[in-house]
């Protein structure tokens, strides 16, 4: 397989303007988590940037559909893996719309993972029941939790988290880092806190 028919078997990749790398992104409406919380007011989801925008458009939308169709496919994990190999830089955000479906779903995250061991992973989901399998996480991969609620506090017994804060709520603490793209132009730029197992909590402004 070459990167052409892995680019067509998994439906393409996305490079959000923001993020430093390549991306990967799957319908929000099928969120499992977040199809539920976007009906929540004051909950993280609600407003979803995922659901308007260019996002909304049909190009966009059959491309994120043609994604989640192919994660049955059994080639789906080497053509995921040949095609982020084949980017750079270093860095890789999974679900920049959308989240894991099922716990095969992850599991197949991971073994891409394992097969591009030079790349540095960020999964963030809204699916508490990952947890349950972060024993069994590539030491590559950064899965982040995202709390669902504004101005909630970062859980402690998740080792790393994402939290959203509005401007009048207090700091979170040492922990936690805010994102920086607000104040550089809505660019990530040289930071790579996301993808930082080191990082607790990274905490993005309420917009």
């Amino acid at each position: 397989m070459n990167t052409q028919e892995a680019w067509k078997l998994v439906g393409g990749l996305s490079r959000p303007s923001k993020m430093p790398g390549w991306s990967y992104g799957l319908p929000a409406a099928e969120c499992k988590t977040g199809s539920k919380l976007v009906n929540v007011e004051g909950s993280t989801c609600e407003g979803c940037y995922a659901t308007k925008g260019c996002y909304v458009f049909p190009v966009v939308q059959a491309a994120q559909y043609k994604r989640l169709e192919s994660i049955a496919k059994p080639e789906w994990v080497d053509a995921m893996a040949l095609l982020i190999n084949s980017k750079r830089p270093d860095v890789f955000r999974w679900h920049d719309s959308g989240d894991v479906q099922d716990v095969p779903h992850l599991m197949k995250i991971f073994e891409v993972c394992e097969l591009s061991p030079e790349k540095r992973h960020w999964l963030p989901t809204r699916e508490a029941w990952t947890k349950k399998h972060l024993k069994n996480k590539p030491k590559n991969l950064v899965l982040r939790f995202s709390m669902p609620m504004v101005d909630q506090a970062p859980a402690k017994s998740w080792p790393n988290v994402s939290t959203v804060m509005s401007k009048d709520q207090q700091w979170f603490g040492a922990t936690s880092v805010a994102c920086v793209a607000p104040d550089q132009g809505n660019e990530c730029k040289d930071c790579r806190a996301c993808w930082d197992p080191s990082v607790k909590n990274v905490t993005y402004w309420k917009h």
